[in-house]
């Protein structure tokens, strides 16, 4: 898995969503736009919730999601659904 749509539930009754992506992918996406013209020719990559991760999979998104949690940090990444 090297991009995922994800939303977050927390025990406060907060809701958050993040578009999680590996580096990997973003140059994958970067070369197709490069071809097609988007994105100005793939000279850039944008998205509002994203979340850029070294390492594909579940596991390692569900890691970094856990720590952006325990650090707090989460507020500064996800957006929040329920304002």
């Amino acid at each position: 898995m090297d991009n995922i749509d994800v939303f977050v539930y927390l025990n406060d009754g907060s809701r958050w969503s993040a578009t999680i992506i590996t580096l990997d992918q973003v140059g994958v996406l970067m070369a197709r736009w490069a071809e097609s013209g988007e994105a100005l020719g793939g000279r850039y990559f944008w998205c509002s919730d994203g979340l850029i991760v070294r390492d594909p999979g579940i596991s390692n998104m569900t890691q970094v999601l856990t720590g952006l949690i325990e650090s707090n940090e989460f507020t500064q990444i996800l957006q929040r659904l329920d304002v």
